[in-house]
This record gives C-alpha cells, sequence and structure tokens, in this order.
C-alpha cells in the first residue's frame, strides 16, 4: 500500500502533473492539446503522463492516430481520494483558470497535424 501511496503522492509533487490533472478533469485531451496548453516539450509532457497513468490517476486509448488521455474512470480508493481532491480545491488558481481558457481554444486538428 506504501508503493500506491508513494507513486500518488510522487504524481502530485510537480506543478505541471496537477495542471494536467485540472486540464483531464474538463475534457480528454491529446498529448500535443497538453504540450500546446503548457509549452512543454512532447517528451516532458509523455513522461508527466506516463507518472500519472502509473499512479492510476488517468487512463489513455487509441483513437485513430491520436492517444487520448481522461481522469481515470474507476481509480482504485487512494488515487479515487487524490483526485476528488484535486477537484475540489486550487479551482481559484490564476494558472488553472488560464489553463481552462486555453483548452477552449486548442484544435489537435491543426496543433498534430503541422
Amino acid at each position: 500500500m506504501l508503493n500506491k501511496q508513494e507513486q500518488i503522492f510522487k504524481a502530485l509533487s510537480d506543478s505541471s502533473r496537477i495542471r494536467i490533472i485540472k486540464m483531464l478533469q474538463r475534457k480528454p485531451l491529446c498529448v500535443c492539446e497538453i504540450r500546446e496548453i503548457l509549452n512543454l516539450a512532447t517528451s516532458t509532457v509523455s513522461k508527466h503522463l506516463s507518472i500519472l497513468r502509473e499512479a492510476g490517476l488517468i487512463v489513455d486509448w487509441k483513437d485513430g492516430k491520436w492517444i487520448n488521455y481522461k481522469i481515470n474512470p474507476a481509480p482504485d480508493s487512494l488515487a479515487s481520494n487524490a483526485l476528488l481532491y484535486i477537484q475540489m480545491q486550487i479551482e481559484d488558481d490564476s494558472t488553472i483558470k488560464n489553463d481552462r481558457k486555453k483548452i477552449m481554444g486548442v484544435d489537435r486538428n491543426i496543433l498534430c497535424c503541422n
């Protein structure tokens, strides 16, 4: 159990990963959309997503040429509690508010096809 707790705490110890969780609580996104919002390298975003997935906080699925990410719809109780906490908190943070605005403007058909 401690290993699972460590994974979750590690996953939530980085502000970019918290931002990704908050974005995915709004809607599923692909790597290029997340990369655009965070303004990070694709490899960095992929590493963040891998850590979140390993902790059981998010899941992915392939849809044509895209791999989409979303909040795990059936997390274990530890991950569920962590996700609930994040959903209820950090709403008023200016970075999170700005990310929410950016989510509305990202278009994978433009971002991922260039």
